[in-house]
């Protein structure tokens, strides 16, 4: 747009209103030298809404503003708020948190805090793999994939179907835990009892309950694992833990608040060319007994204690000397009388020789006696224990 030579009394307005309608058109480039400094404010008004209609940062010739516009109201992107709620493929992988799902699992006790846990579980691996041979009579390999804490709820969702999952009751303790049993590891064990030919995979039929020979299998197999399991903290605490019921409906094994937190064991089981996993929870209300020694690093550790300090501090103790102090009498008086008294001047004392003295620590009141003398000396011969005064609620 160009203004004629003559005409000098153009109405400002009028540009206003012509640069308007060309920025609208998309010639802003080339009206952008023409306008004085008062349309600035407008032109940016006009460039910023331009750029939020099309949301592509406006034509080539305003490139720069629309850099500044973008940074300002960029969009994440899908990764990058799966990221910041914490839902990162890459950190369950590795079991690590983020974002809001760190938030929600502070409240969880990771079992590395519980030390004497993880050896419990070895013991459990151990005993478990001679056990199974028994049990099976076929070469049984027991392997700890991992341990983890997790909410109740959460673990009950994420159980694959079907599966069969045994309550049991610890008995010391007073509380239950749950035994997870996966389909792949019943219908193996099932093959392996029953005869089933080696070097073929178990045959595994889905839509179907389980028969009551199934159930029968599988519950053996359970009363197995718990009494090894008793076996493995005997050392600990010893513990029964008592078969209660199996269930199918994960609904039904319900032992604990969903959002109460618990352990999680993983047990991998192989016979050969078959086997299964099978899953050990253990709610943290069930360990509370037994909390303190679960915390101890090695078998016996004692917190803060040294027997061998604590009897030299007593045999030192006792040789500790002591000042005694041997009370006649105790009176009150005034300040007045006490600044008369003068050299020479006798204060009474009300006792006589039958009267009791009190020997005292300090301000602490230990014995009563007699008075008395031994050879030229004087002696208090005691004749009672001061009991400590209880201080009164």
């Amino acid at each position: 747009m160009t203004v004629p030579p003559g005409d000098e009394e153009v109405d400002q307005e009028e540009v206003a209103a012509e640069l308007e309608s060309e920025l609208a058109a998309g010639d802003g480039g080339e009206a952008g030298d023409d306008g004085d400094g008062d349309d600035q404010d407008d032109l940016a008004a006009e460039w910023e809404a331009m750029v939020g209609a099309d949301g592509s940062g406006g034509t080539d010739d305003g490139g720069g503003g629309g850099s500044s516009s973008r940074e300002t109201t960029r969009v994440l992107n899908q990764d990058e708020i799966d990221s910041l709620l914490g839902f990162d493929d890459e950190q369950e992988d590795t079991g690590d948190r983020a974002g809001i799902q760190a938030i929600l699992n502070s409240a969880l006790v990771s079992y590395e805090r519980l030390p004497m846990l993880e050896v419990v579980f070895d013991r459990l691996v151990r005993m478990m793999s001679t056990s199974l041979r028994n049990f099976t009579s076929d070469n049984v390999e027991v392997s700890l994939d991992n341990i983890a804490s997790l909410r109740f709820g959460d673990y009950l969702n994420s159980i694959p179907l079907p599966a069969m999952l045994g309550v049991f009751k610890a008995e010391e303790w007073d509380n239950f835990g749950l035994l997870t049993v996966d389909s792949s590891l019943i219908y193996s064990t099932v093959d392996v009892l029953l005869g089933g030919r080696r070097g073929t995979a178990a045959m595994r039929i889905e839509g179907r309950p389980y028969t009551t020979i199934e159930r029968n299998l599988v519950e053996r197999m359970v009363h197995v694992v718990l009494a090894d399991l008793s076996a493995a903290f005997d050392p600990l605490s010893p513990v029964t833990f008592r078969f209660e019921r199996l269930e199918t409906n994960p609904r039904f094994a319900t032992i604990s608040r969903p959002s109460n937190a618990a352990i999680v064991a993983k047990l991998r089981i192989d016979m050969e060319d078959r086997g299964g996993r099978l899953e050990l929870l253990i709610p943290h209300a069930t360990l509370e007994p037994v909390r303190e020694l679960l915390l101890q690093m090695f078998m016996g550790e004692k917190f803060g204690r040294d027997s061998i300090w604590e009897t030299h501090l007593a045999e030192e103790l006792w040789k500790t000397d002591v000042d005694l102090t041997a009370v006649l009498d105790q009176q009150a008086m005034t300040l007045g009388e006490i600044f008369s008294l003068k050299v020479g001047s006798q204060i009474p004392l009300n006792t006589t020789k039958d009267s009791f003295v009190e020997i005292k620590c300090g301000d602490v009141s230990m014995f009563r006696g007699n008075m008395g003398r031994t050879g030229d000396s004087m002696a208090v011969r005691i004749v009672e224990r001061i009991a400590k005064e209880k201080p009164q609620n």
